[in-house]
């Protein structure tokens, strides 16, 4: 990325900069890094709630009759348990195990 091709922003933008949010380039994203500062911040998470913008990240579809068992051999958590409508943190795998990332799984 050069320093003449603009910053993508997610739909949540204005309202990060409305709240007074420090904003940093994070892969090719203008994205806050904090408001406050981190120790409020921390604070109101354990005693209220936190939101965080993950619309920068990606999003992709498994179906058809081997979607369940292909998720379940590339995640660590039993999907075969996830109903419609439900939302499952795991990880993914590498064919040796390692952890590649982590992901949310939505069954719709």
């Amino acid at each position: 990325m050069t320093s003449s091709t603009p910053l993508k922003r997610t739909p949540l933008y204005p309202a990060h900069v409305a709240a007074g949010a420090r904003l940093v380039e994070f892969g090719g994203w203008e994205m806050p890094v904090q408001y406050r500062g981190i120790l409020e911040e921390h604070r109101t998470v354990r005693r209220a709630v936190g939101l965080f913008d993950v619309s920068h990240m990606g999003e992709f579809e498994v179906e058809g009759p081997d979607a369940r068992a292909d998720l379940q051999s590339l995640t660590t958590n039993d999907v075969a348990t996830l109903a419609v409508g439900q939302v499952q943190y795991s990880l993914l795998c590498s064919p040796d195990g390692g952890i590649v990332d982590d992901l949310t799984l939505y069954r719709v």
